[in-house]
């Protein structure tokens, strides 16, 4: 396989399916599949761990893969994030989702061949689209308006806005809401 982060995601979809884990493939991987394509230098994913469980999950990863830094354990632990590298050297972020979004957004992820004979499992255009906005930085608002454009009308707008609500309460910011509702339009 010629391009690394694919190779990278497959290795980690690998660990992570032979464990029964769920997960789905966020970030640029996930922009490929929905938005316009753009380089992308690592792998984000988000497995369910849920709250309290998190070691177990931490623990096995890092068992497996390198971590990227000395105290990736209690950094994880702090942040939910494992920092790590496949075998490859491609640096992969995992997100330990606890969330009932974050639940649901798994379960609404579906498979995607990716590159000949490698399918991945992303999340849904409408959950990246939720995870972009509630991000909310440059980067993020360019890839939106590119899964807007790429997926042309097919987007679920009441989905999209009923998922996304809540959280940007929680982060305190309407701002973000209002801008998409504009980018989404009528």
């Amino acid at each position: 396989m010629s391009n690394p982060i694919v190779q990278a995601a497959a290795d980690v979809q690998g660990f992570c399916s032979s464990r029964g884990w769920r997960f789905c493939f966020i970030g640029g991987l996930a922009v490929q599949r929905w938005g316009e394509p753009r380089l992308t230098q690592d792998a984000d994913l988000t497995i369910i761990s849920g709250f309290g469980g998190e070691a177990a999950f931490i623990d096995a990863l890092l068992g497996r893969f390198r971590a990227r830094r000395p105290d990736a354990r209690d950094f994880a632990i702090r942040n939910r994030v494992v920092l790590m590298m496949a075998p490859n050297g491609v640096p992969v972020d995992i997100s330990l989702g606890a969330m009932p979004f974050e639940e649901r957004a798994v379960a609404r992820a579906t498979d995607f061949t990716i590159a000949p004979g490698v399918t991945i499992r992303t999340c849904s255009a409408e959950d990246l689209v939720v995870m972009k906005a509630f991000a909310g930085r440059d980067r993020d608002w360019l890839d939106i308006r590119g899964i807007i454009d790429r997926q042309a009308g097919s987007l679920d707008h009441e989905l999209i806005l009923s998922e996304l609500g809540p959280l940007l309460e929680l982060k305190e910011d309407p701002e973000g809401g209002d801008r998409l509702r504009a980018l989404l339009g009528p």
